[in-house]
């Protein structure tokens, strides 16, 4: 790689070609050269090197105070908003636009009395019921591109203005990171974190975490090469003497940085994989594992705050009934299964979910039991921080599309995404207006969180499940007295049998039931007049019934007050 009689030009070091050379030279360029842009990882023979380090929004996200988690869940191909949440109210309209490939209201799982999804992502009914499903209708953009390219750039770049190959290189989570971390690649105390900034499963191109220099993520091919790094701390290194004198000493000093960045990360990877464990088994199929293996990095501490996987396969142009129906139950399956396993450890609440798409599906189907390019769809949320379920916002009217049979947008996807940054994960509202969002001045969206404490307008919650009613949903809301004075929560001692700590703070009479996730009553805990104080139930040693391994729900009544928790049983 160094030899200096190598066919070119320029022949060795000393001559004037060569100082021109190294004048031009950047990293982005050395890069490009490789015919690697925008990808911010690189093969060196068979072996895939990638740089995490942080960038302005991730240096202000871990310097935030919370210890709050992003999961982007990318579903590649465009989703078709209309498989997935059914609007009741335009049923009809929605069902002539669609007469081979429309679901029958015997499939449908009403969820409201406006809104429901196929029965295939039933699996989402219990998240539903205890306040951890959010979907906000009608995300997108003025002039959404229909093309799978600049659409992804544009739901990464935040750029409106991005057409065909040109646009911001840059994404809404990697913005100003050169003039802040200048040394990223070094090995000085402090230039980058302890832990990956954010790790993305799939080299597909994404521009969310790309800055001016690199891609800030550590980027794994696959979920393959992720399991490896996680289960052996598999490390990649670059030989020493590649790094003798030659005139292409600045590029080879550059992958040594990248490597050495992988390398000590790889190892961070395997001592969270190895202090981490699933609690919950999971379905053998890709997207399962790669949420498999994030709840036992998050479990195991990690400490990255931000993660991307995919689930790709929607560009459903033929056969999207039989296409759709598998994607969906394996992410609704997977999800379910994720915080169910979080929730053995109590950092359910602290994990975020949200799925984004290139563009949606247009109202009509095509002549292949599919459809096209649209342009609106729904995004969806997972996670206990919702703190309860809801539709949000606008749906699209299906008697008004466009020419080409498109849902108009509703709701700006840059508002979600400049909710999540300031309300979640807590950063300042000016560095997400200025930096990240490029200026633009978003309406905060009511996602059930807030870290600013902005007002947020009103939205009107869900009632939860038709019949028979959710515990989770009380019949009358606690009173804010109560909610503030009463404490409670599960928790697993070491023989992992379920346990709720209670804590009073007056003498009242308190029963506690449980009930299954189909809203079954099982039998009562504890039912008797407890003094001011704290007790611990053990939930098997108190309940004469059986219980299976699965989640339930616990529900405390304290005079007319209810409040109520899952609980997992193992």
């Amino acid at each position: 790689m160094c030899d200096t009689h190598h066919k070119s030009p320029h022949k060795g070091k000393d001559h004037e070609g060569h100082d021109l050379e190294h004048k031009k030279w950047s990293r982005r360029s050395f890069i490009q050269a490789l015919g690697i842009a925008g990808s911010g990882s690189m093969m060196l023979g068979s072996n895939f090197l990638t740089a995490s380090a942080p960038s302005p929004l991730t240096s202000a996200i871990a310097m935030a105070e919370t210890d709050n988690i992003l999961i982007l869940i990318r579903l590649s191909g465009g989703n078709d908003g209309l498989s997935t949440i059914i609007p009741i109210e335009q049923y009809d309209v929605y069902a002539n636009a669609r007469p081979n490939i429309y679901l029958p209201e015997s499939k449908i799982l009403r969820l409201t009395d406006e809104f429901g999804v196929p029965t295939y992502m039933k699996s989402l009914e219990p998240m539903w019921g205890e306040g951890q499903f959010k979907a906000v209708h009608g995300v997108g953009y003025e002039g959404q591109s229909l093309s799978h390219f600049t659409g992804s750039d544009i739901f990464a770049n935040t750029d409106l203005s991005t057409t065909g190959f040109s646009g911001r290189d840059t994404g809404w989570m990697g913005r100003h990171f050169e003039h802040l971390y200048p040394d990223y690649l070094s090995d000085f105390p402090g230039s980058r974190p302890e832990g990956p900034a954010a790790i993305q499963v799939g080299n597909y191109g994404s521009l969310v975490f790309e800055g001016e220099e690199t891609n800030y993520a550590y980027v794994t091919n696959n979920i393959d090469q992720l399991e490896q790094i996680a289960e052996t701390g598999l490390q990649y290194s670059l030989d020493e003497s590649l790094f003798d004198s030659c005139m292409y000493s600045d590029q080879i000093k550059f992958l040594r940085g990248v490597s050495n960045v992988t390398n000590e990360y790889a190892g961070k990877i395997h001592e969270a994989y190895m202090r981490g464990a699933n609690q919950i088994e999971y379905q053998d199929n890709g997207f399962a594992r790669q949420l498999a293996l994030l709840a036992r990095l998050i479990k195991g501490n990690l400490g990255t705050k931000v993660y991307m996987i995919s689930l790709g396969g929607f560009d459903t142009h033929g056969n999207q009934p039989l296409v759709h129906e598998r994607l969906m139950t394996q992410l609704s399956i997977a999800v379910d299964n994720f915080y169910d396993d979080l929730a053995f450890t109590q950092q359910d609440d602290k994990v975020l979910s949200m799925t984004f798409s290139e563009f949606g599906r247009r109202i009509y189907e095509n002549g292949s039991n599919g459809t096209d390019h649209g342009k609106a769809a729904p995004t969806l949320f997972f996670g206990s921080g919702l703190n309860g379920s809801a539709f949000v916002g606008e749906h699209p009217s299906l008697d008004e599309p466009n020419s080409r049979g498109n849902l108009e947008y509703t709701m700006d996807f840059r508002n979600l995404y400049a909710t999540v940054l300031a309300e979640w994960l807590c950063v300042d509202i000016p560095l997400v207006e200025q930096h990240i969002m490029d200026g633009y001045k978003y309406t905060p969206v009511n996602l059930g969180f807030n870290c600013s404490g902005v007002d947020f307008p009103e939205i009107t919650y869900s009632d939860g499940q038709p019949t028979p009613p959710s515990p989770t949903e009380p019949t009358e809301d606690p009173s804010p007295e109560l909610v503030n004075a009463i404490v409670h929560k599960p928790y697993y001692p070491t023989d992992k049998t379920p346990h709720i700590y209670l804590e009073m703070p007056f003498t009242a009479h308190v029963d506690i039931q449980i009930f299954n996730i189909m809203g079954q009553y099982l039998g009562s805990v504890f039912n008797e007049i407890m003094l001011e104080g704290s007790t611990e139930i053990n939930v098997r040693e108190r309940l004469k019934t059986y219980l299976a391994s699965g989640k339930y729900i616990y529900r405390i009544q304290v005079q007319d007050q209810k409040l109520s928790k899952s609980i997992m049983v193992a």
